[in-house]
């Protein structure tokens, strides 16, 4: 399903999104129309709307716009992208008019499972901002699965670890959650987490020196274990043991707030 401002959307309507790609989007998880952390979610799309277009959108429609694609009973992955049709690439200097468009797609059953990744560096572009511009993150993923990986997790300059394609990485030293330092996006999932579990923020690198376990955070899938990074193999059971089923029932405890 897709509507944008309300209604059913023409594919004329998409080709700005298709072909100039400039906008911003945010995904969550809505079950029995709640949302965990729906708040950061309105709050990024007026935050990355006023660094994109120079304007703000109304919190309060766009809730509304959410609630039309999300069933009263049962779980959907619900995504809300702020584009202007209008937009072309001769004219993304002008003023913008962003519309909102909201998909919906079926949530996945079950708990998510183990992923392996590959480190790669990388930087996204203007990385505080959850942009359409994807074409970068799912190069370093194709490349990862293309050499038996799940996924990717970037290595900045400086040589520390920052994030995965589409989520955020955490660590696992001797029980205590540890954060990285850098520059990335702060998903929503991670800072539930963090507001339930705490943890500090360090530099890690590739060596992983000193850690027990590495998970991985994602608004639409929780908490998952890294099983892998590079050459380096983490045993699921003992990750669950040192802590990883503690932060995920933490991260499961968290309210949905009602749409």
């Amino acid at each position: 399903m897709a509507e944008l401002d309300g209604r059913p959307v023409a594919a004329g309507e998409l080709q700005a999104l298709a072909l100039t790609n400039y906008g911003h989007f945010t995904t969550m998880l809505v079950e029995d129309g709640r949302v965990r952390g729906l708040g950061l979610h309105l709050a990024r799309l007026e935050r990355d709307c006023a660094t994109v277009f120079g304007v703000r959108p109304d919190p309060g429609r766009v809730r509304e716009l959410v609630r039309r694609q999300a069933p009263a009973r049962g779980a959907v992955v619900v995504r809300v992208t702020l584009f202007d049709p209008g937009m072309d690439l001769g004219s993304v200097g002008g003023p913008a008019d962003p519309r909102v468009l909201v998909t919906a797609r079926p949530a996945g059953s079950g708990a998510p499972g183990a992923v392996r990744v590959r480190t790669a560096g990388y930087r996204r572009d203007l990385p505080e901002v959850k942009s359409v511009a994807l074409f970068g993150v799912l190069r370093q993923r194709r490349l990862a699965q293309q050499a038996g990986f799940d996924d990717a997790l970037f290595v900045d300059a400086e040589g520390g670890l920052t994030e995965g394609t589409t989520w955020n990485v955490g660590f696992l030293r001797d029980g205590e959650v540890v954060w990285p330092q850098g520059e990335y996006l702060t998903g929503t999932a991670m800072t539930l987490l963090r507001g339930a579990c705490g943890g500090e923020f360090a530099r890690v690198g590739r060596e992983l020196a000193g850690v027990d376990a590495v998970f991985a955070t994602n608004a639409t899938t929780g908490v998952r274990a890294v099983a892998a990074v590079d050459g380096r193999e983490f045993d699921v059971r003992e990750a669950e043991a040192a802590g990883l089923a503690r932060l995920r029932a933490a991260y499961l405890e968290v309210p949905g707030d009602p749409l």
